[in-house]
């Protein structure tokens, strides 16, 4: 088990990569001279992403050249399965970003022997800051946050995403969407994973699920919310698996009625491209 000293460590350091990247994607913004699609329709990357992506590896490799590395633009780093694996998002909400819609975060987790034990999300155009590690609580600008305690769908405010993929697969979470809209007092979309996370974790939002998900998606943003002691778990119930990339999160109370819901939810249909 890692120690507290250790985790303090990881998360100082985590800290000052997110608030450096932030700084680089604030210098950017309004600014951007490539926008390109990675392969996919939708899934964008700038010349921000790639400076704040290697801003925070800088930071990372000067610290803890040992450990392995899982980047959303340059890849893998190291060992898949070492013993500490970084998993960085330069920038969350790319879309966003490169609309200039100021949803958008920097996402730095550490997953340790599998689990991901520290995260950090940080909104550089709120200055919010969201950090937590296992053991040692979560905080929102250095303050002890919580989940929130709603205790029922009918009283609750979702949020979802929908991956890239959405147009070519019937598994495409908008009959979850239109489900979920029916029963809560709404479901948001931010256009940002590490955000919608981060914001159960803080209470404004009761719970989030989302399919397509990569590591450096979740990795961050579950730490923040198993620390402010919510719960997070795949649409089962059980353990996430960071490579299935699907998960909910939730203040607890609410879980079993978000995960059922999912399960229970009646099918549409939607003419695919």
């Amino acid at each position: 088990m890692e120690s507290t000293y250790n985790l303090q460590t990881y998360l100082d350091i985590a800290t000052e990569a997110a608030l450096a990247a932030g700084q680089v994607l604030q210098d950017y913004w309004g600014n951007l001279n490539q926008v390109e699609e990675k392969g996919r329709s939708g899934d964008l990357v700038t010349n921000a992403d790639r400076a704040s992506e290697k801003v925070i590896l800088e930071i990372i490799q000067r610290h803890f050249p040992d450990h392995s590395v899982l980047a959303e633009e340059s890849g893998q780093q190291g060992e898949a399965q070492a013993e500490y694996l970084w998993a960085i998002d330069p920038l969350d909400g790319t879309t966003n970003y490169a609309h200039q819609y100021p949803i958008y975060a920097v996402s730095i987790g550490l997953i340790i022997n599998g689990v991901p034990e520290v995260g950090v999300v940080y909104n550089p155009a709120q200055g919010e800051l969201f950090r937590a590690a296992t053991g040692l609580g979560a905080t929102f600008n250095r303050r002890p946050m919580r989940v929130s305690t709603t205790k029922t769908l009918e009283d609750s405010l979702l949020v979802t995403g929908f991956a890239y993929d959405r147009r070519e697969t019937e598994d495409n979470n908008y009959a979850e969407f239109c489900y979920l809209t029916h029963l809560s007092q709404g479901v948001r979309r931010s256009g940002s994973a590490a955000l919608d996370l981060a914001a159960v974790a803080s209470g404004r939002i009761d719970g989030y699920w989302e399919r397509g998900l990569s590591p450096w998606d979740m990795a961050a943003g579950m730490v923040l919310v198993r620390e402010a002691q919510g719960e997070v778990t795949a649409y089962d119930g059980g353990d996430v698996s960071l490579a299935a990339g699907r998960v909910v999160a939730s203040n607890q109370v609410l879980h079993q009625q978000l995960t059922e819901a999912l399960s229970n939810t009646p099918p549409i249909k939607i003419k695919l491209s």
